[in-house]
Parts: structure tokens; C-alpha cells; sequence
């Protein structure tokens, strides 16, 4: 709203109204002396080279700030700073009009000056997320740093550093795909993993090694966000545990193949050998040479196509492990 109520009263004798732009204008006008002196101090702060990356997920070129915490952060982690009003008030730092006291604040704060009273005592195991990682990673390290300070003083017991984890996850069942609760034990001791059918059980389900576990957050995938793919193997064959999630998803890999080293005969190529036939949906071919046969695979994008072949790449330059060479004799014999 205008607050020059003369000049709406002059509007109004003359039988017209301000349109929208004059309001802007007007405003525009009464703010500009202060805010350009704002707007060139906050310039300078937000081309220091400490402010250049998002402060929570490392994203070049932050375009957003949190008024109250000082920090510079993407449009991304600023929808998570949203979510915790009460400790962190965030503006765009194109759009948003700023006082001189909150660039002021911004100037003597910056990322560097905020990462180094949040994140002082980060436990060397703490995975800490990019902007390529999930949401939910994203939300559970903001929320970590600034609203639990977790990482603000030394030793500090956190509820993850005792070497037990145990709770109720909801469970895909591998057969009859009905969602059921499960209690789920993680030990650093005992060095596994276990699952209970019931409460009161004694004996675990199921109790797997850590060491041959890989746990992922899948929330497009599971379409939840907060599903969670458990794979490890058994007897030799792919397994996988899902909870939180809504859709049916099998239990077992529907195929398998092994993937060794490079100088035992392994190798990833750029498209489909010449002469292919089939109806292919997606176009961006993949093959997988494995001493006995070529494995065909295609991805719906060519950016999909060279992240796989970087991730095949990968696995193949690396030398084959004892636990390995066996693993590829049982899919030798099993084929």
C-alpha cells in the first residue's frame, strides 16, 4: 500500500486509481537513498570469496541469506531454513528489501565466520551433504547444525555415537508385499544389523555384517521421503530390505551380473554393438563385456549414460578382492 494517503485522494478526485507500477514507483522513491547504501554494503559481503558456495550443501553461486544466522545459502537449503522460523530468517538477496543493521550482521558473520561456531566438532564419521544428495539428508544435517548444535561444543553425547541404534521400521514383506512393523537393531560392537518379526523375539530374522552392507535414502524411488533401500548379499545373491515406502518393490534383483577387474577380462563400452536388433525404448546404449558373454543395457539420457559408464569405469580399475574372485566363481557355476 501506498502511505501517502494525499496522493491516493488526489487519485481518487480525478476519477483514477494508481495502478500498481505508480504504488512501486512511489515506494521505490522514499526507500532508495537507504536501500542503495544497503544494497551496494551487501554486494560487497556476498562477493567474498567465503560466501560464494551455499553454506549447507556447497551450491555455487548462493543467491539467498539467512538474516539471523548470517550465512549465504541456495534457494534449496532455503526452503529447509523455512522450516525452523523460529531460528533462521531467510531473504533473497535479489528481491528482498535489507536493512543496513542485517547487512551489517551479514558483514561481520559470512559463512566462514557461521561454519566455524556450527560446525566446530563435526565427528570425523558424519557424512556431510552436497546438493546432489536427498532431501532428507539435506534437512537432518540444517536441523543437526542449527536447531540441535550438535557439532557446537566438544565430546558432546550425540544420540548416534554410542554404537546402538534400535526402532521400528515398517517393512516390505519379500512375498505377500504387505507393509508390517519390524524392530531393526544396529550394533557397532556386534558389528551388524538385525531385524525382529516380533517385539519380544529373541532370535533376529535376519542379522548381516556391516561391513557388507550399502545403505541408500531412495525417496523417488520407495516414494517416500524417508524410504531407505537396504542391500547386502546372501549366499552370494543380491538382497534388498525396504522400509518406508508405499510401493512394491521385489525383494530379490531380478538379474544379476558380475562385474570384475580390467585385467581379468572386464570392460564397459559406449553404445550397443553394431548389427543390434530389438525395440528399445530409451537409446543411449551400454555394453558390458565379461570374459563368457556382452551384457546390452540402454538409459533414457545420455547424461545417464555417461554417470553409468563413469560408475562401471569405476569398478573395473579396481583389483578384485579374495571375497570377489569368489563371488564370480558361484556366478560362473550358477550360469
Amino acid at each position: 500500500m501506498c502511505r501517502d494517503k494525499g496522493l491516493v485522494k488526489r487519485c481518487i478526485r480525478c476519477r483514477k486509481l494508481p495502478s500498481w507500477p505508480c504504488l512501486d514507483g512511489y515506494h521505490s522513491k522514499v526507500m532508495a537513498g537507504g536501500n542503495e547504501r544497503s544494497m551496494k554494503a551487501l554486494k560487497e559481503v556476498w562477493k567474498r570469496a567465503e560466501n560464494s558456495l551455499c553454506a549447507d550443501c556447497g551450491k555455487p553461486d548462493p543467491d539467498w541469506a539467512s538474516s539471523t544466522l548470517g550465512v549465504f545459502i541456495c534457494l534449496s537449503c532455503s526452503g529447509i531454513h523455512r522450516n525452523i522460523p523460529s531460528i533462521s530468517k531467510v531473504k533473497s538477496l535479489k528481491m528482498d528489501y535489507w536493512a543496513d543493521a542485517q547487512v551489517q550482521f551479514l558483514a561481520k558473520h559470512g559463512n566462514a565466520v557461521t561454519k566455524a561456531i556450527y560446525e566446530a566438532h563435526i565427528p570425523i564419521y558424519y557424512y556431510q551433504p552436497t546438493y546432489n544428495d536427498c532431501q532428507v539428508l539435506r534437512e537432518q544435517w540444517i536441523q543437526a547444525k542449527y536447531e540441535r548444535k550438535e557439532f557446537t561444543e566438544p565430546g558432546k553425547q550425540l544420540p548416534y555415537s554410542d554404537g546402538v541404534k534400535e526402532g521400528i521400521l515398517w517393512k516390505r514383506g519379500r512375498d505377500n508385499g504387505q507393509f508390517l512393523p519390524r524392530k531393526f537393531f544396529l550394533s557397532e560392537r556386534e558389528g551388524c544389523l538385525k531385524y525382529f518379526t516380533k517385539q519380544d523375539a529373541k532370535e533376529p530374522k535376519i542379522s548381516v555384517k556391516i561391513d557388507v552392507i550399502n545403505a541408500t535414502f531412495q525417496p523417488e524411488k520407495i516414494g517416500n521421503p524417508n524410504g531407505l533401500q537396504i542391500t547386502y548379499l546372501k549366499d552370494n545373491k543380491t538382497r534388498n530390505i525396504f522400509v518406508y515406502h508405499e510401493s512394491g518393490k521385489d525383494a530379490f534383483a531380478k538379474g544379476e551380473v558380475f562385474v570384475g577387474s580390467g585385467e581379468n577380462g572386464y570392460s564397459v563400452q559406449k553404445g550397443l554393438p553394431s548389427g543390434t536388433q530389438g525395440n528399445f525404448s530409451w537409446h543411449y546404449g551400454i555394453t558390458i563385456v565379461t570374459p563368457d558373454r556382452e551384457y546390452l543395457f540402454t538409459c533414457e539420457t545420455e547424461t545417464d549414460q555417461l554417470d553409468w559408464i563413469r560408475a562401471f569405469t569405476s569398478v573395473i580399475n579396481q583389483a578384485m578382492t579374495p571375497q570377489e574372485y569368489a563371488i564370480e566363481a558361484y556366478f560362473k557355476f550358477k550360469s
